[in-house]
């Protein structure tokens, strides 16, 4: 099986805690040169560093916030005309606040798409000319489960993850002839900040202990525990790989089969 990424560059976004630096992580110990993108320079500098060099890659980053997708694309753009080649795309932002859809005011709504449905759109048009030329591209979106069931108390988040997953799916039909393909990732309940501030919100709502709140979550997986980023990143490091090259336009739950339908 070919694994290999030596001499592919991949932009990471979101990759300085959690799933994308986790994702970042296991690319360059594939052989990939990493680009992270995300807001905090020095959390940048420090994931950076961490990487793996073993095969002559090269890290950099972008410092960028994705509530101003338009402010992403100048930055991202001015970065690609000097490292142009990018071959793997991985679109991973945080998921937006929880709450009931029927409490949730317009504003919300509006945020949460320009975040991931605008700024994932605006990447994947930036790098889609060079994976052309180069014959091989893999865009992947970490995006969540709720686009095959939806997640009580998570109205927004719902929303908008389906909505990602309609947007991946069409251009996944458009980019497959070139070498390009488009694939969800979906991570179930992760031992990550975002699963932490779940937790933290449901047990002040409910009254009850946090640690009661994760072991009743923890019920509800088949595998009785949370994944581990590591465990997410390696399915998206795979379809980052040659050897997905014929997988196109699906969703891959990682969930430890929490997610009831097929």
């Amino acid at each position: 099986m070919n694994l290999d990424l030596k001499n592919k560059h991949a932009l990471v976004c979101g990759s300085t805690q959690g799933i994308g630096k986790a994702v970042a992580v296991e690319l360059a110990q594939l052989g990939a040169s990493i680009t992270l993108v995300a807001r905090n320079e020095e959390k940048l500098q420090a994931v950076a560093k961490e990487l793996d060099t073993a095969q002559g890659q090269q890290h950099e980053f972008i410092v960028a916030d994705f509530s101003d997708p338009y402010d992403l694309n100048i930055q991202v753009q001015a970065y690609l005309k000097d490292q142009p080649e990018v071959h793997i795309l991985v679109n991973n932002t945080g998921g937006p606040a929880g709450g009931p859809i029927t409490e949730a005011v317009t504003d919300e709504f509006i945020d949460a798409f320009n975040q991931h449905l605008v700024a994932n759109h605006l990447l994947a048009k930036a790098v889609i000319p060079a994976m052309k030329k180069a014959g091989y591209g893999r865009i992947i979106n970490i995006i969540s489960t709720s686009v095959k069931q939806p997640l009580n108390g998570l109205g927004v988040s719902n929303t908008i993850r389906g909505a990602v997953a309609s947007w991946s799916k069409t251009m996944a039909n458009e980019l497959g002839q070139f070498g390009i393909t488009v694939n969800n990732v979906l991570p179930g309940s992760t031992n990550t900040g975002r699963i932490t501030s779940i937790i933290e919100s449901r047990a002040q709502k409910s009254g009850r202990s946090q640690e009661e709140i994760k072991q009743e979550m923890e019920a509800e997986i088949p595998a009785k525990r949370f994944a581990e980023p590591a465990e997410v990143a390696a399915a998206a490091a795979f379809l980052a790989s040659p050897a997905a090259a014929y997988i196109n336009g699906i969703n891959v739950p990682v969930d430890g089969g929490r997610t009831s339908c097929l």
